[in-house]
């Protein structure tokens, strides 16, 4: 499984045969300006939440690439509407496409789109393929249900966290939550793309190492394999 990174909280995840986009928010991202959205191949787009930074490229790079989007309820017929195919889901629940297994996960935070349309209830994903298992919370606030995931799952490989702060949890919390998570491979987004959420890299890469936990910041356009 490889991870690039597309800034924010965008992710594109290379399973064996299919290509998942999580949260396309790159158009208006000034930091990922080197990103061409019309060269990103996508088979399905996961959306965690319908805030600005999470939805902003969804219609755009399903419409060019035939992407079935995968989220909650009311995000799926939002885009539905719009002409685009997609698989809802709520809380607690999972199905089997044809990549793996999706879990779709409890997340504290709020979702609306930007006409005031009302997102449903944000969520986060547990993609497990015959290989891995990849947790992504989207954009939340540290939980206790975290601690449920390896429970009732089983042994995650990487977990993807916010660690901006300010709008979800920050750093240490993070370390908390990878704690919970029974994970100590930690991949941090959603954090340096405006002010509220910039973090001090150093420090964040210490605390993760004084937790004996192992922490990945990748550049956009950066990539890592699990």
């Amino acid at each position: 499984m490889k991870l690039t990174y597309l800034g924010h909280s965008t992710l594109s995840i290379e399973t064996k045969d299919k290509t998942l986009l999580i949260d396309p928010f790159i158009s208006g991202n000034e930091l990922a300006s080197e990103i061409d959205i019309d060269a990103i191949q996508a088979d399905y787009i996961l959306v965690t939440h319908a805030h600005q930074d999470h939805i902003l490229d969804v219609e755009a790079i399903a419409k060019r690439t035939g992407a079935k989007v995968i989220s909650n309820y009311e995000i799926v017929t939002y885009f539905e509407a719009k002409g685009i195919e997609g698989h809802p889901m709520n809380h607690g629940g999972k199905w089997v496409f044809d990549f793996g297994t999706v879990h779709y996960t409890n997340a504290v935070h709020s979702s609306s789109f930007p006409d005031g349309t009302y997102g449903g209830q944000p969520g986060g994903f547990v993609i497990e393929t015959s290989h891995h298992r990849l947790y992504i919370a989207g954009d939340t606030a540290l939980t206790y249900d975290m601690k449920l995931i390896p429970d009732v799952i089983g042994d995650l490989d990487l977990v993807v966290l916010p660690i901006g702060d300010n709008f979800t949890m920050g750093v240490d919390e993070a370390i908390k939550a990878s704690k919970f998570l029974s994970c100590n491979k930690v991949l941090g987004y959603h954090f340096d793309t405006f002010g509220y959420i910039k973090i001090n890299h150093k420090e964040a890469f210490e605390k993760f190492a004084k937790a004996k936990k192992e922490l990945f910041l990748l550049p956009i356009g950066g990539h890592l394999k699990i």
